[in-house]
């Protein structure tokens, strides 16, 4: 019986003996460098995570702030990753001198392409080394309220009290008027309310007074002012003024207004609202 050879099988072993000997001659270099380049970046990420704890803690001895830090090591982490993926990439055979000769004309292209990132950048500095507020606060900056969540090298971001996330730019947030309501240990909570013109002040203001200073939360010392503030054309207004820890304002304003309304209500004081009299000519 003669066997005739398949042209399929033929190819096949061909095309087998071309691998093996490709392999042999460049797959096996080729391997060593993908185990060399996944290693650096395996040390590089030690040695990023080593330098940041390293430079977290030198802010930390030379008395800088938390956001300052916090700068630092992003800066310095994003630095050392720079340098490893350089590396590793030079290692799998890629010609990085180009890249890293043509970063000074690059940069200045890159520099001018990008004035606001670098602005907001500059920005996100000051906040960091004068830190107006700090993770946590309850703050008013960029035309936006809310608890700020995080502050990092481009962008202040902050939770709005119905739970929005707003990201704002640095440089909008250091270029404008930034109020920090958590900053003080204790805020004084401004409300008014008017009583009609026929009712005793004395009494009115000593039944308010009383009524303050019983809501939980209002701290005697300041003591609460009550005081009148105008004559309006439908009642004179009267001014409360009470004092509270900062993280409960609001509870305190509200139950403030709950005992001031049925305080006057039960010393028979009325509340007046807006009237226009009609008179027939």
């Amino acid at each position: 019986m003669i066997l005739m050879s398949c042209p399929g099988v033929e190819s096949g072993k061909e095309l087998a003996a071309r691998l093996a000997q490709w392999f042999s001659e460049r797959g096996v270099p080729i391997l060593v460098n993908v185990v060399y380049a996944a290693a650096i970046l395996l040390v590089g990420w030690l040695v990023a995570k080593i330098v940041s704890t390293a430079a977290r803690k030198a802010a930390s001895r030379a008395g800088r702030k938390t956001l300052f830090a916090d700068l630092i090591v992003s800066v310095v982490s994003k630095t050392c990753w720079a340098v490893v993926i350089i590396m590793a990439l030079g290692r799998l055979g890629v010609d990085v001198t180009p890249l890293v000769a043509g970063l000074g004309i690059t940069g200045f292209i890159v520099g001018f392409a990008f004035q606001e990132s670098l602005g907001n950048l500059a920005s996100g500095m000051m906040i960091a080394i004068n830190e107006p507020f700090k993770v946590g606060d309850f703050v008013s900056a960029g035309g936006h309220d809310g608890t700020v969540l995080e502050v990092n090298m481009m962008a202040t971001v902050l939770s709005s009290p119905d739970n929005k996330r707003i990201v704002l730019p640095n440089k909008s947030v250091w270029g404008g008027p930034i109020v920090n309501f958590s900053a003080l240990p204790t805020r004084r909570v401004d409300m008014k309310v008017g009583i009609a013109y026929g009712t005793d002040i004395e009494k009115a203001i000593s039944v308010i007074r009383e009524a303050v200073s019983s809501v939980p939360g209002v701290l005697a010392e300041p003591a609460p002012v009550v005081a009148t503030a105008g004559l309006d054309e439908s009642h004179v207004t009267v001014n409360i003024r009470p004092w509270a820890v900062s993280k409960d304002y609001w509870s305190v304003y509200s139950a403030t207004l709950e005992a001031v309304k049925a305080a006057l209500g039960k010393a028979g004081i009325e509340i007046p609202f807006p009237q226009i009299t009609v008179h027939n000519a």
